[in-house]
């Protein structure tokens, strides 16, 4: 197992992990990041927090089934069943049970492929093009009230 990041709860899976082969790479970027998605077989993704869901799309544009926490983020990239499985964070013992499921070769080629493919259909430009909207709106309301002030005013 490798677990790639850092987080406020690196501390607790390090000693949860502790005496198993499990590696921490901590933060990692550019060609560094490429060759620890390249040697992965699945991409576990637990948080329910993710913003664009971009890092869901890095995994998948590599042709990694994803396991993630199903959330409102992840059901904008993700197809349950499809792309890799989403499971329910307060149930216990879930995401476990997603990832021992990609044990089996065929299904964990047949969704990488199909990951890739819907990556790729993606990109990067809808969800920026989707962020820098939501900023215009948000200047746009801006300036709509910052008008309103200055004819009350």
């Amino acid at each position: 197992l490798a677990i790639v990041g850092d987080g406020p709860h690196r501390a607790v899976l390090e000693e949860h992990f502790s005496g198993t082969r499990t590696v921490f790479t901590g933060f990692l970027h550019g060609e560094d990041l490429s060759k620890a998605y390249a040697s992965s077989d699945i991409f576990a993704f637990p948080s329910t927090t993710e913003t664009l869901g971009l890092v869901l799309l890095e995994a998948m544009a590599s042709g990694l089934p994803v396991v993630a926490a199903n959330s409102g983020p992840t059901r904008e990239q993700m197809t349950h069943g499809q792309t890799g499985f989403l499971y329910d964070p307060a149930k216990e013992g879930a995401i476990t049970e997603h990832i021992l499921a990609l044990q089996n070769e065929q299904l964990r080629a047949e969704m990488g492929g199909y990951c890739r493919e819907i990556a790729y259909k993606h990109g990067w430009d809808g969800p920026s093009k989707q962020l820098y909207q939501f900023y215009q709106s948000v200047l746009k309301i801006k300036e709509v009230k910052l008008e309103t002030t200055q004819e009350i005013g």
